[in-house]
C-alpha cells in the first residue's frame, strides 16, 4: 500500500502556528490558531447552514514521511487513514486527513465514525492531550483542492496517537468574507 499522493509536486512545509501570525488576518487567526473543536467553530460560523461530514476515504496504508515523523513512527508502519470534507449546506469548507498507527487504535472504534465528526468524539475524551499546532500554505496531498491555510496537530489519549490535518478551502473564505490571508 502507498500513501497515494494527489498533489505530489507539493512538499509539505510545516512550521509553528505562531510563525504565521504576522501573515494572517485576525479573522483567519481565530479559525487557524484555535485549539478548541473546529467542528463547533464551523457550526457556529455557518449560522443556519446545515453542517455535515462527507467521508471521502478510509483505509489502511503507509503514512507520508512527514506524518510518520509527527507521530514518531517508522514510515513503513501501517496506519489508519481517514479523509473527510467538512461541509456547510453540502459545500466543502475544510478537507481533513487523520492518521493513527494501527497499534494505537485498539478499542477506539474510530473506523466506525462514518460521516460523523471526529472532533465530536475527540473533544469529549477525558485526559486528551494536544501537541502544538503547526501550519502550512501548501496544498493538501490527499485530494485535488486549493486551500488557503492548512494546520495540523497530534492528539494523545491513553495509547492513542492521532495526527489531524485540516485545510481551509476558498469556499469558506468566500462565504464568511475572509481575506485570502
Amino acid at each position: 500500500m502507498e500513501a497515494n499522493a494527489i498533489n505530489t509536486r507539493v512538499i509539505q512545509k510545516w512550521r509553528p502556528v505562531s510563525a504565521a501570525r504576522p501573515l494572517m488576518s485576525p479573522n483567519w487567526w481565530r479559525f487557524v490558531a484555535s485549539t478548541d473543536s473546529l467542528t463547533a467553530r464551523l457550526i457556529a460560523a455557518g449560522g443556519a447552514r446545515r453542517f455535515s461530514v462527507r467521508l471521502l476515504r478510509q483505509r489502511v496504508g503507509y503514512p507520508f514521511a512527514d506524518e510518520a515523523r509527527a507521530l514518531c513512527i517508522d514510515a513503513k508502519r501501517y496506519v489508519w487513514q481517514r479523509e473527510v470534507a467538512l461541509c456547510l449546506d453540502d459545500t466543502p469548507w475544510v478537507v481533513a486527513r487523520s492518521v493513527a498507527p494501527l497499534a494505537s487504535l485498539r478499542g477506539q472504534r474510530l473506523y466506525a465514525l462514518g460521516e460523523r465528526s471526529l472532533g465530536s468524539w475527540l473533544f469529549r475524551q477525558p485526559g486528551l492531550e494536544r501537541r502544538p499546532l503547526e501550519i502550512t500554505r501548501s496544498l493538501p496531498r490527499f485530494i485535488a483542492a486549493d486551500s488557503l491555510w492548512g494546520r495540523r496537530s497530534v492528539f494523545r489519549h491513553g495509547r492513542l496517537a492521532l495526527l489531524v490535518q485540516e485545510y481551509f478551502l476558498p469556499a469558506m473564505a468566500d462565504e464568511l468574507g475572509l481575506a485570502s490571508r
